[in-house]
C-alpha cells in the first residue's frame, strides 16, 4: 500500500493529431508533486496515462498499489492539458469513479479542474486544489494521512465539499513559490522510459525529454488562461538548468530537450548566464522552446543558439495589427521579421504559432497574415482558432453566445464555438492550406521562381497540391461566411 498514487488524464492514443505527430512527454507537472511528496516522507506510486491505456491500465495500478489517496494532478506544464479537451475530462471523470470504488481520497488538480471546480466536486472528487498545488497536496496529505493538527479548511489553496450543507467551501489563495530552486527535481525515476524512447526514435530518430526553467507568464493577451500562476512568472537560476539538462542527457539518454514554459528566456541577462553555464558544463544540448517575437533580440538569439537551443516557437497569431491590439498581445508585426532574421542568422528554425477568427478579423486581415507568412518564410506553423477559456477577458465577452460544446474533443477539433466570421470548415480548410505551403518550400524540386504558385508541391494526401488547397479556401471565403459575426469592441480588454 502506498500513501499516494499520482496520475494524470491525457491519453496520447485519445487525441488523434497527437498520436499522429507523436511526440510523448512525461507528465512533468505529476513528477514534481511526486518529488516533493517523497522528498517529505510519503511513499509514492505513478500511473502515467500518456502511453497506457487508462481504462485498462489504472484499474489495474489500484489493485497494485492500493493507495490512501489518488492525485490527479493534471500537467499544467503541457498545453494539451490547458486546452481543457472533453476526451480527457472524461477519461478523468472515469478515474475518480475507479478511485472511489477502491476506496481512496480522490484529489484534483489542474486547468480544467480549476476552471470547473464544482462538476468536479459534484462528480465524485473530494478535493480540488487551485493555483500552483504541490505544497498544498503534501499539506492535505499531511492533514489526511498523519493527524497534523492541521484541517484541510485551514489549508490554502483547497477547495471541498462541506457535508451539512452541500456547497463548495473554498479557503485562501496560495501565494506561488517564487524560489523555485527550492523544490527537488521531478522524480523521473517513477516513469518508464521505455516506450516514450520507442516512439520517439521509430517515429524522428532522436529521444526528447521535457522539462521547465520558469513558471508562469507576465503578458496579458487576452485569450491566455493562467488559471494556475495568473501573471506571475519565476525563473530557476540559470546555474540548475544547466545541471539538469547535462542529467537528462547522461542519466536518461536524451538527445534533445522540450522547455515546456510559457515563454522562455524573458531576460535577456539570464539567457547570457544560461549560455555561459552550459558551455561550462558541457551542457549544450538541442532544444527547442516558446517565446515572443519581441524578446528575440540579436543578443538572445545568440545566447540561444550558444545554450543549445535549435528551433523557437514563436506567438506570432496575426498579420494585423488591428488584430494583434484586439488580443492585448503587446507586439507589433514588424517584430516578426526581425526575430525571424535573427534566428535564421544563428541557424535557429523559427516556427509561428498562428491564431484565426478572432472577434472582428476580417479576409483582409487573414490575408495580411498569409502575406506576412509567405514574406518571412517560416519554418514551421501551428495553427489554431480563437478558443474561449473560463478566466480570460475573451470567453467572459462571448460566453452569452457558446452552446452546448465549450471545449474541444481533441486538438485537432478546430471548431468555432461562438459566433465566428467564418464557420469552422473555412478555418479547417485555410490551416490545410498553409500548413501545405509552408511544408512545401522544404519539399524536394520546389522552386520559387517569384510567383505566387505551387504547381509542383503536390503533398500526401492533398490531391491536386497546394493550389487546389488554396483555391479550395477562395471558395469557402464566399460560401462559409457568418450573416451575424462577434464584433470586434465586444473582446477588448477593460
Amino acid at each position: 500500500m502506498v500513501d499516494v498514487l499520482l496520475t494524470h488524464s491525457y491519453h496520447l492514443f485519445y487525441d488523434r493529431k497527437q498520436a499522429l505527430k507523436m511526440q510523448p512527454y512525461p507528465p512533468l507537472g505529476t513528477l514534481y508533486a511526486a518529488a516533493l511528496l517523497r522528498q517529505q516522507g510519503f511513499s509514492v506510486a505513478l500511473f502515467d496515462t500518456m502511453l497506457q491505456n487508462p481504462e485498462r491500465g489504472f484499474p489495474a495500478a489500484l489493485a497494485l498499489h492500493r493507495p490512501k489517496i489518488v492525485a490527479i494532478y493534471e500537467d499544467h506544464f503541457n498545453f494539451l492539458s490547458k486546452m481543457c479537451l472533453s476526451r480527457m475530462r472524461q477519461v478523468a471523470y472515469k478515474m475518480v469513479d475507479a478511485a472511489r470504488t477502491a476506496g481512496a481520497t480522490v484529489v484534483l488538480n489542474g486547468p480544467d479542474s480549476s476552471d470547473h471546480v464544482d462538476e468536479y466536486l459534484h462528480r465524485g472528487a473530494q478535493y480540488v486544489l487551485l493555483g500552483e498545488a504541490e505544497w498544498t497536496l503534501l499539506e492535505l496529505a499531511r492533514a489526511l494521512l498523519h493527524d497534523s493538527r492541521e484541517e484541510p479548511e485551514d489549508i490554502p489553496g483547497v477547495t471541498f465539499v462541506r457535508r451539512a450543507t452541500n456547497e463548495v467551501f473554498r479557503t485562501a489563495s496560495r501565494p506561488v513559490l517564487r524560489d523555485l530552486d527550492t523544490l527537488p527535481l521531478p522524480a523521473r525515476d517513477l516513469v518508464d522510459f521505455a516506450p516514450y524512447r520507442e516512439a520517439w526514435k521509430a517515429s524522428h530518430g532522436f529521444f526528447s525529454l521535457n522539462l521547465v526553467a520558469s513558471r508562469g507568464c507576465p503578458y496579458r493577451c487576452n485569450w491566455c488562461s493562467r488559471p494556475i500562476y495568473g501573471d506571475s512568472f519565476h525563473v530557476r537560476s540559470a546555474a540548475s538548468v544547466a545541471r539538469e539538462m547535462n542529467e537528462l542527457r547522461e542519466s536518461y539518454g536524451a538527445e534533445h530537450l522540450w522547455f515546456a514554459d510559457d515563454i522562455f528566456g524573458l531576460k535577456q541577462r539570464w539567457m547570457t548566464e544560461l549560455a555561459d553555464a552550459a558551455e561550462r558544463n558541457a551542457a549544450s544540448i538541442p532544444f527547442k522552446i516558446q517565446s515572443r517575437v519581441n524578446l528575440i533580440t540579436v543578443e538572445t538569439a545568440t545566447a540561444l543558439r550558444r545554450s543549445g537551443c535549435t528551433e523557437v516557437w514563436m506567438g506570432v497569431e496575426s498579420g494585423s495589427q488591428q488584430i494583434l491590439d484586439a488580443m492585448d498581445k503587446g507586439t507589433h508585426v514588424e517584430q516578426v521579421p526581425i526575430a525571424r532574421d535573427n534566428l535564421r542568422r544563428e541557424g535557429v528554425r523559427a516556427c509561428f504559432f498562428l491564431q484565426f477568427g478572432y472577434p472582428g478579423e476580417t479576409w483582409e486581415d487573414i490575408e495580411k497574415t498569409i502575406q506576412l507568412v509567405r514574406r518571412t518564410r517560416p519554418d514551421d506553423i501551428g495553427v489554431s482558432v480563437s478558443y474561449p477559456l473560463p478566466g480570460t477577458n475573451f470567453y467572459a465577452r462571448i460566453q452569452q453566445e457558446l452552446g452546448e460544446k465549450r471545449n474541444w474533443f481533441d486538438s485537432d477539433d478546430l471548431s468555432v464555438m461562438f459566433r465566428g466570421a467564418y464557420t469552422s470548415e473555412f478555418y479547417r480548410a485555410l490551416r490545410n492550406a498553409l500548413h501545405a505551403e509552408v511544408s512545401a518550400w522544404s519539399a524536394p524540386g520546389y522552386n520559387d521562381v517569384g510567383t505566387k504558385r505551387l504547381q509542383a508541391a503536390s503533398l500526401p494526401g492533398q490531391a491536386g497540391g497546394v493550389t487546389h488547397l488554396w483555391d479550395l479556401v477562395q471558395r469557402l471565403e464566399k460560401t462559409c461566411r457568418n450573416p451575424e459575426p462577434t464584433l470586434a469592441s465586444c473582446t477588448r480588454a477593460v
